[in-house]
């Protein structure tokens, strides 16, 4: 039935985006024509790749719209929460209804559903069929008592929200936004505490034997020379020291970046400088606005299409 209960949401359903993709997850876990199934959120987060945030607001919506309801009174597996896609069972019991006093009757041919075409009361529910697919009532009173609606076992993606509080019949309300929360905080970003370690600034960078194997495989140890290509390597560190500490990967593609746009050392210019005069790094004492000046002074000098 679960085919039914999707062919409706497809060409029915007023829902738009995340609304939408979450009412198609819980059609497709509809086992029978009641249209009742189970499912928690982190499982339709899981599903719909979509924050805790939109989940539950999409559910907020489906129920305002009515196409979705929450069965308070059930509850599925690991406590998870029991919704009931009304439309859908409207629709299979009137056909259901109508194949009873015409047999050969084939559902295309039955008419639309209308307003007047109610689903099922949920005191027709079948108990015994919905446990046997793991759907049970909730222990306490049939008017069904408050409860939190549960995250369910499966552990939810890293981008989460901490969840809500208590609710009542229908699944609380969200952001007002639909779309997925990319302001939610993620874990193990690139600069975060855990990685700081394996950060370092451009002067601290040691030259490994791997850019040095490159710069003599591409040709630009041949072509710049030993003191042309530790001049470059003067010249990228400090036009990089104000730059802010990256991995050691980082700064060697950096690294034979620059290199690779280093200009060969002409026969009037046989070493590469980094600042006027020669000097390989700029004098001790300088303020920053003096090496600010410095290498703008060696950029008049020497242009190389790199800076």
């Amino acid at each position: 039935m679960s085919g039914q209960a999707r062919k409706w949401v497809w060409k029915s359903s007023t829902s738009r985006g995340t609304a939408r993709l979450v009412l198609l997850s819980i059609a497709d876990r509809i086992p029978d024509a009641q249209c009742v199934a189970y499912a928690s959120i982190s499982e339709l987060m899981e599903r719909t790749n979509a924050s805790r945030n939109a989940v539950r607001t999409s559910l907020s919506l489906l129920a305002d719209a009515g196409e979705l309801e929450v069965l308070n009174d059930y509850e599925g597996p690991q406590q998870s929460t029991v919704y009931r896609m009304p439309h859908p069972a409207a629709w299979l019991a009137k056909v259901a209804a109508a194949q009873q006093a015409d047999p050969e009757l084939r559902s295309e041919d039955v008419e639309p559903l209308t307003d007047t075409d109610p689903a099922p009361s949920l005191e027709d529910l079948d108990e015994e069929r919905l446990r046997k697919h793991r759907i049970w009532r909730t222990a306490g009173s049939r008017t069904g008592s408050r409860r939190q609606i549960p995250t369910g076992s499966k552990s939810a993606p890293p981008r989460q929200n901490p969840a809500p509080g208590r609710v009542g019949k229908r699944p609380p309300s969200g952001a007002d936004s639909d779309p997925q929360n990319c302001s939610e905080p993620k874990v193990n970003r690139r600069y975060s505490s855990s990685g700081a370690a394996d950060l370092t600034s451009a002067a601290d960078w040691q030259l490994d034997d791997a850019s040095l194997s490159w710069a003599q495989q591409q040709g630009h140890l041949d072509r710049l020379g030993e003191q042309g290509l530790q001049a470059a390597d003067a010249k990228w560190r400090h036009y990089r020291s104000a730059s802010s500490p990256r991995r050691a990967a980082a700064w060697a593609a950096d690294w034979k970046s620059w290199i690779a746009r280093e200009h060969t050392p002409t026969p009037q210019r046989p070493n590469l400088h980094v600042l006027p005069g020669g000097s390989p790094a700029p004098q001790a004492g300088m303020t920053k606005a003096d090496l600010h000046m410095t290498a703008l002074l060696a950029a008049v000098d020497e242009p190389t299409g790199t800076e």
